[in-house]
């Protein structure tokens, strides 16, 4: 491979590049990013950098000094435009055209807005270290934050938030938050958290209109008549994979970048993180895991085969999520969409303790525990790494 070409700086591009280089690649690797700033990691800025723990500088996945190491044509506030799969050449929004042998597509997914408030001052989304500095700088003591959707995102927000005396209302569409995603038994636990908490948690409620006043946000009108008056407004309504730059390019585009089961959606191209739909041989179905440790994971699986394209290894992780809110830590192993079943083995909300087995067709396919030790969760993890079936899984008492 003369050369590789990255598209997104982020982590699944950074731990590309990283793996490539540990496994000997001595060609050439250029990386791409549209926003300017080294590659940095995106999961503390709905946490450390909102409490005003962290400093940006601490979000670097690397130094300057390991970066340079790599021996990359580092293409920083570069946006991806287009790709001629013919040519293999991908076009870059200042007009350059950068030849490739090989593509990963790493460009990640961008926060979905609420359409008609792209011009209201006041209505955040949170993607980036910018979008998460211009949310800082507004929340305070006595501040009224009106948060749309009550996915892992807008609760994480709400937590913090209130840590720093926010009034927070949290809106819902649904009966129940995450329940497609968790099941209603852990969205119910979350939700009555936020309570105890001092949330206003809306739920059923579906948003009409954002209030302004002199392009200023004003507060929230909802479906049923009722308003939400606020200083701002966090829109958390999900994401949208990062591939209009591919439209015409040959590759297919259904929900991200399809993928097969190695990663690879065309020859010579690959997909990597959150961004990618490819097939999990391990679960029988495609997936697209818009988690931190999904994306180091297939990075490694990519960069193998991209050097060794003869012996192809399968991308089939057990995928891991968390996430803090309050003092309470929620952890995931498995594929919790789609399920069957989401069987309730423990729920304690007093002492905040959950524990969740989650079945499609006959199988153990993931688990979800809030206050529970690691130890407990690697052993459900091990049962779900080896297909285990549904009723002997349930009733391993070593597992549970």
């Amino acid at each position: 491979m003369s050369r590789t070409v990255l598209v997104g700086a982020s982590a699944g591009g950074l731990a590309t590049a990283e793996a490539l280089r540990r496994a000997g690649h001595q060609g050439e690797i250029t990386l791409v990013g549209d926003e300017p700033h080294l590659p940095y990691d995106r999961p503390p800025l709905s946490k450390q950098i909102l409490k005003g723990e962290w400093e940006p500088d601490r979000l670097a996945l690397r130094g300057r000094a390991d970066i340079d190491a790599l021996r990359l044509d580092l293409r920083l506030g570069a946006k991806a435009t287009g790709l001629d799969m013919a040519a293999r050449t991908l076009l870059l929004a200042d007009g350059a055209r950068l030849p490739y042998e090989s593509l990963v597509v790493a460009t990640g997914v961008r926060a979905r807005p609420l359409p008609g408030t792209e011009q209201v001052a006041g209505v955040h989304t949170l993607r980036t270290l910018t979008d998460a500095l211009a949310l800082k700088a507004r929340l305070g003591a006595g501040r009224r934050l009106v948060i749309v959707g009550a996915g892992f995102l807008g609760a994480e927000v709400a937590a913090v938030a209130r840590g720093l005396g926010v009034d927070v209302t949290l809106l819902e569409a649904d009966a129940v938050p995450m329940t497609q995603a968790v099941g209603e038994e852990p969205g119910w636990f979350l939700a009555q958290l936020h309570r105890d908490h001092g949330v206003r948690l809306r739920t059923g409620a579906a948003v009409s209109e954002v209030l302004s006043v002199g392009g200023e946000v004003a507060g929230v009108a909802l479906a049923d008549g009722s308003e939400m008056p606020a200083d701002d407004v966090l829109v958390a309504i999900g994401s949208l994979p990062n591939t209009e730059w591919l439209a015409g390019s040959g590759l297919a585009l259904d929900g991200g970048l399809v993928c097969d089961e190695f990663s690879a959606a065309a020859p010579g191209v690959y997909g990597v993180g959150d961004v990618a739909c490819w097939h999990n041989p391990l679960f029988g179905t495609k997936m697209r895991v818009e988690h931190r440790t999904n994306a180091g994971e297939q990075a490694l699986t990519v960069a193998h085969n991209l050097l060794n394209p003869d012996e192809p290894r399968p991308f089939a992780p057990v995928p891991y999520f968390w996430s803090d809110q309050y003092d309470t830590r929620v952890q995931a192993y498995g594929y919790l969409r789609d399920h069957d079943e989401a069987l309730v083995l423990e729920s304690d909300v007093t002492a905040r303790q959950l524990l969740v087995a989650y079945r499609r067709g006959d199988r153990l396919t993931g688990v979800l525990a809030m206050g529970k030790s690691p130890k407990i969760l690697r052993a459900w993890r091990a049962l779900i790494a080896s297909g285990a079936a549904w009723e002997a899984a349930v009733t391993d008492t070593a597992a549970a």
